[in-house]
């Protein structure tokens, strides 16, 4: 990724302050947030706006997460270098710039074609290249690249649909949010020997997820 040098000392306070004082430990993760320039990734209105604890529109109706759900989702899928990840909701692509830094490659589905476009053209100009996308339903995942070291998704659902967990490799892990359209809690699936495990941790708002195995439209 090309080195940002702008709003470095806002990175500096955001990882600080809003992170690291959660609890989020993960070096890695820590460094990812440092690097990438968030600011790149909102719309110009809401630029003094980009370190700030709280999520922004990016349009069409979907946000780009606090800088603290962004830290602590990509920590618990606790990746390795050499991981293929799958995103489910590109949004801004401030998410998969994130993941990228941390994984060998990103396969990130976003269902409208004007923020996937966006996004694509910003990770590009950062000289992200380990990112794919798709213009497609996120709720049936991408097959064609499964399965998935880790699997994470940037939207509620009112479950886990089923096609994101066949698509999860053997001690792979997915993080998504669980709940009603309004709040949720998120949840961790890991997949041992065929076996799916569950655990859940904090309360969580999201825009709803959209799909055949998720909200309706």
């Amino acid at each position: 990724m090309i080195e940002v040098k702008e709003w470095r000392h806002e990175r500096e306070r955001m990882v600080k302050e809003q992170i690291v004082a959660r609890g989020v430990e993960d070096e890695r993760v820590l460094d990812a947030m440092m690097q990438v320039p968030r600011h790149l990734f909102v719309d110009k209105v809401y630029v003094h706006q980009a370190y700030n604890d709280y999520p922004l529109s990016v349009g069409h109706g979907q946000t780009i997460s606090q800088p603290y759900m962004v830290a602590a989702m990509t920590e618990l899928l606790d990746l390795k270098p050499d991981d293929m990840v799958l995103e489910i909701g590109t949004g801004s692509g401030y998410q998969a710039a994130i993941l990228a830094l941390l994984c060998k490659m990103v396969y990130t589905v976003e269902r409208v074609s004007a923020l996937k476009e966006i996004a694509r053209e910003r990770l590009e100009k950062l000289g992200f290249s380990n990112v794919a996308f798709l213009i497609g339903d996120g709720t049936l995942g991408w097959p064609q690249y499964a399965p998935y070291d880790g699997i994470i998704v940037t939207a509620g659902a009112p479950e886990v649909p089923n096609a994101l967990i066949e698509q999860l490799a053997e001690k792979g892990r997915l993080v998504i949010p669980v709940g009603s359209e309004y709040f949720q809690t998120l949840n961790l699936v890991t997949k041992q020997r065929g076996r799916i495990f569950r655990k859940e941790f904090f309360e969580c708002t999201f825009v709803p997820l959209v799909g055949k195995q998720g909200w309706k439209e």
